[in-house]
């Protein structure tokens, strides 16, 4: 296993970690943790394409579990965000949000396999509008861990904290937004290899 594809299965092993410490206010300054947990995962995610690219070692294996373990990184993050957001509207908007993002992965994950499937073997890489929902996805998550992390050394100012978290929410909406034309992008791309008579 190269190294790009070693990092994106670390990515996939701290997913689990980040999420129970996330969860678990038992674990000293866990929003703190949990946040420092976010962004390992997150370089990792840069790392691993910039590197396969640079060194021309750019695999199937790669194209194929490198959206998937973003995937499990960000869903774990939304998850958690459904259960610890301060107010019940922010929490039911988070869940519409994660079951965007869930339809959005469930149907590229069908749309991946019958590609892969097809007498092709087609792979189809993440596209620009999937780039995008990545990076405001993580952006936003860590925005939402960071007002959570200063609030375990200092007292925000209720309405800073507020903001900040209203901020995560919107940038939240936006990355679902990215999804959704990703997902529109995918399917496009790959309406040739879908036959739904076989």
């Amino acid at each position: 296993m190269n190294l790009p594809n070693k990092l994106t299965v670390s990515r996939i092993i701290l997913t689990p970690l980040f999420m129970a410490v996330m969860l678990i206010d038992k674990i000293p300054y866990n929003y703190t943790v949990a946040l420092i947990l976010f962004i390992i995962a997150s370089v990792t995610d840069f790392l691993d394409g910039k590197i396969a690219r640079e060194r021309k070692i750019v695999t199937v294996f790669g194209k194929f579990l490198d959206p998937v373990a973003d995937k499990m990184l960000t869903t774990a993050a939304l998850l958690g965000f459904m259960i610890i957001l301060p107010t019940a509207a922010l929490r039911i908007q988070m869940t519409v949000i994660a079951f965007i993002t869930l339809f959005r992965e469930f149907a590229i994950a069908s749309v991946r396999l019958i590609a892969v499937s097809s007498k092709e073997k087609k792979v189809i890489p993440a596209n620009i509008w999937g780039k995008l929902k990545t990076v405001s996805q993580m952006a936003s998550i860590i925005l939402g861990l960071f007002a959570y992390s200063v609030m375990e050394f200092v007292t925000l100012a209720e309405p800073l904290f507020t903001v900040i978290i209203y901020a995560f929410t919107v940038l939240s909406w936006i990355a679902a937004f990215f999804g959704v034309m990703s997902g529109a992008v995918y399917i496009m791309e790959s309406k040739e290899l879908i036959d739904s008579s076989k």
